[in-house]
């Protein structure tokens, strides 16, 4: 995987805004420390085989305590934009009720880091961290989480809107009512097709109302939700498989942008999702809508899928990349730049969006450790390509504004515990040493161009 690089970054535009993504459990640690509550990950986390190797959050990659140097570091690779989310319970323990002063304190800190390096920070008000006390009643399953996380949302913006102008509202939505409550591969380990409706409603709902809360109650606000996508493909010209590809694509690209743009459920492609009525009340259709100014597009890969009689609702499978005889990472996803291309001009194509930010893209590989260097020439072609792709798009009239690379550093990746490495920077779990990989200091080399 090589590219010749024909591009600037002044080639993306003086106003083009260049950062890094992060999510408060991945990185932060510190998990029963300064008031903070449990959430459904470190639940989650001790069921034994829920998370590759036994690994859990509990110290992570320290953030907490050395959020000032990780910083730091951000500063010196030349990023303007530092993404990062807020752990609901280190702000309400109990999901709702007590605000924990010890919690808002430590992200007006962080956030005042980031003005003193002039680097603008982007709040991310829910990374799939949920409080495991709203859980325990029920979670995204119950109505009652539009008017928790309304409350939320607005301690949020009360407490960092006066220095946060940028904001996310959910961070992939689809992952949470799929993995979380659907196969019950993520927290909170919730296996039903039952809870995939409801869930989804209320997490569609959630997007609209949050970005209501953050419009009213921060001045200047620029406001987005962040949507994980897929290019679909197909795998055959049959009649079949282009249906499946249509569901699927209503699933994995349409299912949340739509009920916001004013559009509904894509119920359309898949009619199972005209199943949803049931959870709607009076003036639901209406509360779904918000004119966001931006979508995050997070992009890694494309999917082809065939039809199937083994998979009952959604008559589908994906196509492993691997059996397609296609570049891959470490995680056996497709390497597809052409893919990136593909979902911004579909994006782009809705009336309704503004402005378009590529709000997380990267990529895990096997980096080569070398003393104090770590090699990773398969990333480092990766980011070269998938912006080229953005650039291409871009000159084609898409709107997209930024981009932001995830991830800043090695974490805690989910189901993948350690396993999974994605950052620019190198973490070394045992000692917490940061190195920088090749991919970063290209990174930084691109940015003083």
């Amino acid at each position: 995987m090589t590219t010749d690089i024909h591009f600037n970054k002044q080639d993306f535009g003086a106003d083009f805004s260049w950062g890094v993504a992060t999510a408060a459990y991945q990185i932060e640690g510190a998990v029963d420390v300064d008031g903070r509550g449990p959430c459904v990950w470190d639940k989650f986390a001790t069921i034994k085989g829920k998370i590759k190797n036994g690994d859990d959050a509990r110290i992570a990659c320290d953030f907490y305590n050395r959020f000032e140097s990780d910083i730091e570091l951000i500063h010196a690779l030349g990023f303007k934009e530092f993404r990062f989310s807020i752990s609901w319970s280190r702000i309400l323990p109990k999901g709702y009720g007590e605000v924990n002063e010890a919690g808002i304190l430590f992200y007006n800190k962080l956030i005042d880091k980031c003005l003193s390096l002039d680097i603008v920070p982007w709040i991310t008000l829910y990374h799939w961290d949920l409080p495991q006390a709203l859980e325990d009643l029920g979670g995204w399953k119950n109505r009652r989480i539009l008017e928790w996380f309304e409350s939320y949302a607005t301690i949020c913006a009360n407490a960092f809107g006066d220095r946060v102008k940028k904001w996310i509202v959910l961070n992939e939505p689809m992952a949470v009512a799929g993995l979380g409550y659907t196969t019950g591969l993520h927290a909170p380990g919730r296996k039903s097709i039952s809870n995939f409706l409801p869930v989804v409603h209320h997490l569609a709902m959630c997007q609209a109302i949050g970005g209501e809360v953050i419009r009213r109650n921060v001045a200047d606000a620029y406001i987005g939700t962040a949507i994980s996508c897929s290019y679909v493909h197909p795998a055959s010209a049959s009649f079949r498989d282009i249906r499946a590809a249509k569901r699927a694509d209503a699933l994995m690209n349409r299912l949340f942008i739509e009920p916001a743009l004013g559009m509904g459920y894509p119920a359309d492609a898949f009619r199972f999702l005209g199943n949803i009525k049931r959870y709607m009340q009076p003036g639901d259709a209406e509360r779904l809508k918000f004119d966001f100014d931006f979508i995050g597009i997070q992009n890694y890969f494309s999917v082809v899928v065939k039809h199937s009689y083994f998979a009952p609702v959604v008559w589908l499978k994906e196509v492993p990349a691997k059996l397609r005889n296609v570049p891959v990472t470490a995680m056996g996803w497709e390497v597809s730049s052409d893919g990136m291309y593909h979902i911004l001009k579909q994006f782009d194509a809705y009336d309704g969006i503004r402005e378009i930010i590529v709000s997380e893209n990267g990529a895990a590989f096997h980096d080569q450790v070398e003393g104090e260097n770590v090699h990773d020439p398969e990333r480092k072609s990766f980011y070269q390509e998938y912006l080229a792709a953005i650039l291409k798009a871009k000159n084609e009239g898409v709107k997209v504004k930024g981009y932001l690379a995830w991830t800043m550093m090695d974490n805690f990746e989910w189901a993948e515990g350690y396993a999974a490495r994605f950052g620019l920077v190198h973490v070394d779990f045992k000692t917490q040493k940061r190195t920088v990989k090749d991919s970063g200091k290209w990174f930084a080399s691109f940015l003083k161009m």
